[in-house]
């Protein structure tokens, strides 16, 4: 039994020994495992893994497809520049096609104006000639009417005067020859 108590000590020393280890092993593994240099090597090793595996993800799916969008979208932006350029070009010269229209319809509309002005003219100018010519045959059938009435106002007038003159003759108790009388009044009209 002597035996067996110091088997006993001997066993628990040893355990207690054991303990004592794995307790300071448990102390030391209690901070950052990533700082104990017993697993760097481990550690290195999945780090290149892992960076060989996100390089060729990245190399061959990734930055292929990301680079084929960048070149869509250039090229988006490039054709959309050069349709906008276009599209500029056509702007200005429909601008300048209306501003020729509007110069031409301007044009045209004084041309229109100058024609119409002068067929108005023409017109007037006929019309006037017209009542020129009428005013003209009035004012000579006026005239002739006025020779008329002056040519029979000077028949009247020696009617009358031959009359007048007989009839003062016969007042003052004579007595008129028509002859006489009708001298008297044509040499007195003659002036």
């Amino acid at each position: 039994m002597a035996n067996t108590t110091h088997e006993v000590a001997e066993t628990a020393t040893e355990a207690a020994g054991h303990a004592a280890e794995a307790a300071g092993h448990a102390a030391e593994s209690a901070g950052m495992p990533q700082l104990d240099f017993a697993t760097f090597p481990n550690q290195i090793f999945w780090l290149v893994v892992a960076l060989i595996i996100i390089y060729y993800i990245l190399s061959r799916i990734a930055l292929p497809r990301i680079g084929g969008i960048l070149a869509d979208r250039q090229g988006t932006i490039t054709n959309d520049i050069a349709a906008a350029e276009e599209l500029k070009l056509k702007a200005e010269e429909a601008e300048k096609a209306y501003n020729q229209a509007l110069v031409d319809a301007r044009a045209e509309a004084n041309k229109i104006i100058a024609e119409a002005r002068a067929a108005i003219q023409e017109d007037l100018d006929a019309a006037t000639v017209k009542a020129d010519a009428e005013i003209a045959a009035k004012a000579a059938e006026s005239a002739k009417r006025i020779e008329e009435i002056r040519a029979h106002a000077v028949e009247n007038v020696a009617e009358v005067a031959k009359a007048t003159a007989a009839e003062i003759v016969a007042a003052f108790g004579g007595k008129a020859d028509a002859k006489a009388v009708t001298a008297a009044v044509d040499a007195r009209l003659k002036g």
